[in-house]
């Protein structure tokens, strides 16, 4: 059996742990086999691993408590799969030491429950439900009292609508990679493990596409590519989020190749940039504005993802075509309504930030269909940094001290996004 697995019922000599996101394929091992990992105990506490001595289960069908006894504290990612109900508990690798048939019968909420080896130096339990259940808490416990640690897991049962709109916002966040089969090749998207959130920066227009101009011919596309590589490198600076950049040179991308690398990467933010300009004879206008999707634009493209020629899209790590057509519809609307809220949430934390810094148009926070911001599962905002129309904007959009005060005020605008998602997150005692 690969990677070490133990299967905790008897499924059979054939296993597939199917994802909506993907696949982990377990095969070729009877039930019974035994955990590549628990054979070895003494090498595996030698070599300073991980112990997981015991596991216990308490409560009905309603809710559950699952225990884990650990050798030491350790941090855990628990989200939820559908097709069937599964909790899904990734940690650093751990030496299963459980009693002989642990997870071969469960109780009350749990169905049973197998562990081992995920890919190397990450481990995973996967627990069967009954019931459509939520992850009410998911925490793990320092050793105390002589007492072990341990890892505590409540769930709570829920339904079906409620299961899914955690299923897809579980999928956004960041986890250990799924282990690759032989002779597939590891998606660049999965970033290597790293846990950090990807934050896409999109510089607008580039190569022959040059944007709006200035009186003087300064181009909107040269501008806010040099807006772009300096926020760059105040976001990787402070080592907390990972980069991604639509292009770092004059080079064309096109508006949906834009968005196919903020999914493809699973992004958690994408921040698109411009610069507006009015035609002579149409007034004055000045100050930057920050737009997420339209209602419209959102339905538009809610449509167009539950077309039957592109149900094979993947929606919040959701394959679509794997889904009824009820499903399907619930799953887009979920997830659209999530990053919708997200990116209406970072919108305010900008123009909160940037008014004690930059001058913003009167009506800062607008919705437009620019298709930039369509990806129904990543945050995004376009940020018109000013007018190249007006002479005193120009003058800001050109000056290194204003893009420098304007880019520490989208740092923290980034800052308080994220802190105030995590603290959202937050499930159990640390």
């Amino acid at each position: 059996m690969p990677m070490g697995w133990r299967i905790g019922a008897a499924f059979g000599t054939r296993l597939a742990v199917a994802t909506l996101a993907g696949a982990l394929l377990v095969e070729g091992a009877p039930a019974s086999a035994g955990n590549d990992q628990a054979s070895a105990p003494s090498e595996g506490a030698a070599e300073g691993l991980i112990v997981a001595t015991d596991v216990r289960l308490g409560g009905d069908d309603n809710q559950i408590r699952f225990v884990v006894d650990l050798s030491r504290r350790i941090d855990i990612r628990a989200f939820m799969l559908a097709n069937p109900y599964r909790v899904i508990v990734d940690m650093p690798q751990v030496n299963f030491q459980f009693p002989p048939k642990a997870g071969e019968q469960g109780r009350g909420l749990v169905k049973a429950f197998r562990y081992g080896l995920a890919l190397p130096g990450a481990s995973r339990m996967v627990i069967d439900l009954s019931a459509p259940a939520r992850v009410e808490k998911a925490y793990v416990l320092p050793a105390a009292e002589g007492q072990p640690a341990r890892l505590v897991l409540d769930l709570l049962k829920v339904d079906r609508e409620t299961f899914l709109r955690a299923v897809a916002v579980d999928n956004r966040l960041p986890r250990i990679a799924d282990p690759v089969r032989p002779g597939e090749r590891e998606p660049a998207s999965k970033g290597g493990g790293d846990p950090r959130p990807i934050i896409v920066i999109d510089p607008g227009h580039g190569g022959a596409d040059a944007g709006t101009r200035g009186p003087s011919g300064e181009t909107e596309k040269s501008l806010v590519l040099d807006f772009g590589i300096m926020l760059r490198d105040k976001v990787e600076k402070t080592g907390k989020y990972r980069v991604v950049m639509t292009r770092s040179d004059d080079t064309f991308i096109p508006l949906a190749e834009r968005v196919r690398l903020a999914r493809s990467r699973q992004a958690q933010l994408l921040i698109s940039i411009h610069c507006d300009a009015l035609a002579r004879g149409d007034g004055e206008a000045q100050g930057a504005t920050i737009y997420t999707l339209s209602d419209q634009a959102s339905d538009s493209e809610a449509a167009r993802l539950a077309d039957e020629e592109n149900r094979s899209d993947v929606i919040a790590g959701v394959n679509l075509s794997a889904e009824p057509d009820q499903i399907a519809d619930i799953l887009i609307d979920l997830a659209q309504r999530e990053t919708k809220a997200f990116s209406a949430q970072f919108a305010h934390a900008l123009a909160t930030e940037l008014k004690s810094t930059v001058r913003l148009h009167k009506h800062p926070l607008k919705s437009a269909g620019f298709r930039v911001l369509k990806a129904p599962d990543v945050p995004s905002v376009l940020i018109e940094l000013g007018y190249v129309s007006n002479k005193e904007d120009l003058k800001q959009l050109t000056s290194d001290t204003w893009r420098a005060h304007a880019g520490d005020s989208i740092m923290h605008a980034i800052d308080t996004f994220f802190a105030t998602r995590v603290a959202g997150a937050a499930n159990g005692p640390h």
